[in-house]
């Protein structure tokens, strides 16, 4: 149990927040929300004493153990993989290195042998003897393989050392676990294999996160850091959304009485209650359903942009036809041999094993890269695409003002009109003279998003359209999508972002395509989907 008295943190002048009093409690799991910049991994970075607050206390339970994922990707360069796994249990590391160092010695006194007895008591109380086969099977579920186990550490890729850092922070089924970004990195199978893992940890752990589907799948509550102010609430982020945002529209309503507002806030409560208690995401913590109450439905303060694409006119019947198309990279193929048609009402999510095939093929067909081989052909009457590519670094490379920067593609460059579509996208006051190149990532993804809407596109090709965004642009963005009256080509590692807009998916391996429509949870959970994948991999 982690126990937060009267916390306070200040940067100067600027407060982050005050007076925090919460309790989290064995066998749940806390989803920490806020908007960028709200303090969310501060208030971690307190609880693991990484930061001393300007006021209050931080308390673990006595004799209970905190694990953090940490970012520090260099700190065991001199590490082999498996160690640096071992090394997140530190007491049971610590036990390790007395002992071996023990029957190191060349001879051993009375002394050490009474010593090394009482190691091997405590080691085999820790089930010290699985220690190694229990890091190499968090390492081969979070997708490293066995061949890399005994690796140093600084031989690895970024994106392995960060799959390497998870597995410490879980090692050793630590009391009280902090996770900042967890999913950062991973691919979709490897977050499912987290969604389960967590799903079924049975101590305290608190989650920062972006990747909404991930937090409704593990979280059993929902902490809120908004003005300053932290408040805890039962049950996931869907509910405390759902459940905020028909707060706001009662605020609204003027004329309801407080009884029909009861009502329809309880008749809230029970249908989620039930959605939730049949949905694949449940996670095996109930207590969530038994907690939910309306005292605890607020409205929200949060401010969500107004992302709205309006096509000028309806796609034709010919949209894109892809021949026998191929790409690699430095010699290893990306994919080949791919052949589809996109048709009128497609919303497609591409996947692949490597992230870098969906850039790829939006960077073809955008006309930004050559192919290997093969051809593309758009409807060029009807379609009018718009392009979100993941690497937007390129379009930020002047000290143009967001307003001059904006107008570069507008139709119409008079500052009230350019103003409006970034007024939009929460730039406001002066916020609109901003350059262009000191804009944080989530800043520039928001001024993209801007220059979109203002195609009127009937087409979009998004590719990662969730990086660097807080959940409010993302769920806005989710929102719009699932009403798009255009077609949709997206890669995306957000789960609830494919699930909820796209209707076919089309994987792209080294040896074509797998290519369904249907939607992205039947995807995956198709056996006969999971056994021809692995003959397309490994071929």
């Amino acid at each position: 149990m982690i126990t937060v008295q009267d916390l306070a943190i200040q940067f100067g002048k600027r407060v982050l927040f005050q007076e925090v009093n919460l309790k989290f409690t064995h066998g749940n799991c806390y989803g920490i929300i806020g908007a960028n910049g709200a303090g969310k991994s501060t208030f971690l970075k307190a609880i693991s004493g990484d930061l001393n607050p300007t006021k209050g206390t931080v308390t673990i339970a006595p004799g209970e153990r905190l694990s953090v994922l940490r970012q520090d990707h260099f700190a065991f360069d001199e590490c082999t993989v498996i160690e640096t796994v071992l090394r997140g249990h530190e007491p049971l590391w610590n036990i390790m290195q007395e002992k071996d160092a023990i029957y190191a010695k060349p001879e051993m006194t009375d002394a050490d042998g009474i010593r090394a007895c009482e190691l091997e008591e405590k080691f085999a109380e820790m089930d010290g003897w699985n220690a190694e086969s229990d890091a190499a099977a968090l390492l081969s579920g979070l997708g490293i393989k066995e061949d890399l186990h005994y690796k140093l550490m600084g031989e690895l890729s970024g994106k392995e050392k960060v799959r390497v850092l998870l597995a410490q922070a879980l090692f050793g089924k630590p009391d009280n676990l902090l996770l900042d970004e967890p999913t950062n990195d991973l691919d979709l199978e490897t977050v499912m294999w987290l969604e389960e893992y967590l799903s079924n940890f049975e101590n305290t752990v608190l989650i920062v996160s972006h990747d909404r589907h991930f937090l409704d799948s593990v979280c059993t509550h929902t902490v809120d850091i908004d003005y300053g102010k932290i408040s805890m609430f039962a049950g996931n982020y869907s509910f405390w959304y759902e459940s905020s945002q028909l707060a706001l529209r009662q605020r609204a309503q003027q004329n309801k009485k407080a009884e029909e507002k009861k009502k329809e806030l309880q008749e809230f409560i029970q249908r989620f209650s039930a959605n939730v208690a049949k949905s694949k995401q449940t996670t095996s913590r109930k207590k969530m359903l038994e907690k939910l109450n309306i005292e605890e439905i607020q409205p929200s303060t949060r401010k969500y942009p107004g992302i709205i694409f309006t096509p000028k006119r309806e796609p034709g019947n010919k949209v894109l036809e892809v021949k026998n198309l191929s790409a690699s990279i430095e010699g290893e193929v990306l994919f080949k041999d791919v052949n589809f048609q996109v048709e009128k009402d497609d919303k497609i999510v591409f996947v692949s094993h490597d992230p870098r095939a969906m850039t790829a093929l939006f960077e073809i067909i955008n006309g930004n890269i050559k192919a290997d081989s093969g051809s593309y052909s758009w409807g060029e009457d009807t379609i009018i695409s718009a392009y979100l590519p993941m690497d937007n670094t390129n379009f930020f490379n002047s000290d143009l003002s967001l307003v001059d920067w904006l107008s570069q593609y507008s139709p119409d460059t008079t500052e009230s009109f350019v103003r409006g579509f970034l007024g939009r996208m929460l730039f406001s006051g002066e916020e609109i003279y901003k350059k262009c190149n000191v804009l944080s990532g989530g800043e520039k993804m928001r001024c993209m998003i801007s220059r979109m809407m203002m195609k009127d596109a009937n087409l979009l090709c998004l590719d990662s359209p969730t990086n660097h965004l807080d959940l409010e642009s993302i769920q806005a963005f989710n929102n719009t999508l699932k009403t798009f009256k255009g077609i949709v080509l997206m890669s995306s590692h957000d789960h609830e972002f494919i699930q909820t807009v796209c209707n076919r998916v089309i994987e792209l391996t080294p040896n074509g395509i797998i290519d369904k429509r249907m939607d992205y949870d039947d995807y995956i959970m198709d056996d006969s989907i999971k056994e021809l994948k692995e003959k397309m991999y490994a071929k």
